[in-house]
């Protein structure tokens, strides 16, 4: 099967293309480290495979023989907008890439339901008012979870996805939303995804997860790539590790890559060092 290109140039080439079809990937990382900008960057290059031959060329360069891009995008958000994301994505690559991407980009705002609940004014995030007779729907609306299940299952299959992010559902366990059912969704998200055979890529804050939650999403996940930044004399660097992943571990392994080193520029992010065991 062809495998789906994570939209990371270097990092492509290196593992032979992209992911293997069929999987969820948890993308962990420190605040700026680059999770964020990798989903981005993800998100972006395999859209604009579709919409700018020349410009992906010029910013990502050639497909390896075994990778395909997805045929479409779906980027699903707890707390922002289309308008919101477009901009935050302009901050991190070259403002024409991102407008002739997003045009294949289909962005699923999930924040109806995810601040249905919670105290905030109805206007901060639908640009409307509450109504008198809003009050007495509030619980009938699908739950966040609810909401995530079905965007999943009608979009999925064959597809990249992209979730930003779990930090936000950690965020807001109550009793309509545990950790436990955070847990059991992304198991049941790596099953599902097996026989969906696309690709999906869950954004997490590790500073916003305990050592024994982040272990239970690793191990309910088929690969995590872990983002942080590390400090060597006055400079800093953003760094990632592939620390598990099903069909790519290996191949970093036979080549001894432990890790690699970060940068972000007009084209979003990319390897810009490999770090081997010597």
């Amino acid at each position: 099967m062809s495998q789906i290109p994570f939209g990371v140039p270097r990092l492509d080439s290196i593992i032979g293309g992209g992911a293997p079809p069929g999987n969820v990937v948890l993308l962990a990382g420190e605040s700026g480290a680059g999770a964020r900008e990798f989903l981005y960057t993800s998100a972006t290059m395999n859209a604009l495979s579709h919409t700018d031959e020349e410009l992906f060329d010029l910013h990502y360069g050639s497909l390896a023989d075994t990778a395909t891009p997805p045929p479409e995008i779906h980027y699903v958000s707890f707390t922002a907008g289309e308008e919101y994301l477009r901009r935050e994505m302009g901050y991190t690559m070259d403002d024409e890439v991102v407008e002739s991407a997003v045009e294949h980009i289909e962005f699923h705002d999930l924040s109806p339901e995810y601040f249905q609940l919670s105290p905030i004014p109805r206007e901060w995030y639908l640009g409307q008012p509450t109504k008198l007779e809003d009050l007495g729907h509030r619980h009938n609306r699908d739950s966040v979870l609810g909401a995530l299940g079905s965007t999943l299952s009608e979009h999925a299959a064959g597809n990249l996805v992209l979730i930003d992010s779990l930090t936000d559902l950690v965020a807001s366990q109550s009793d309509e939303v545990t950790w436990s059912d955070i847990a059991m969704v992304i198991k049941g998200l790596e099953k599902a995804s097996y026989q969906w055979g696309g690709l999906i890529l869950v954004l997490a804050s590790t500073e916003a997860l305990s050592k024994t939650e982040l272990g239970v999403l690793k191990g309910a996940t088929g690969g995590t790539l872990l983002f942080e930044w590390e400090s060597g004399g006055s400079k800093r660097a953003r760094t990632m590790v592939v620390q598990e992943f099903r069909g790519v571990l290996a191949r970093l392994e036979s080549e001894n890559i432990v890790q690699f080193e970060t940068e972000i520029n007009e084209s979003g992010l990319d390897v810009s060092d490999v770090r081997k065991i010597r």
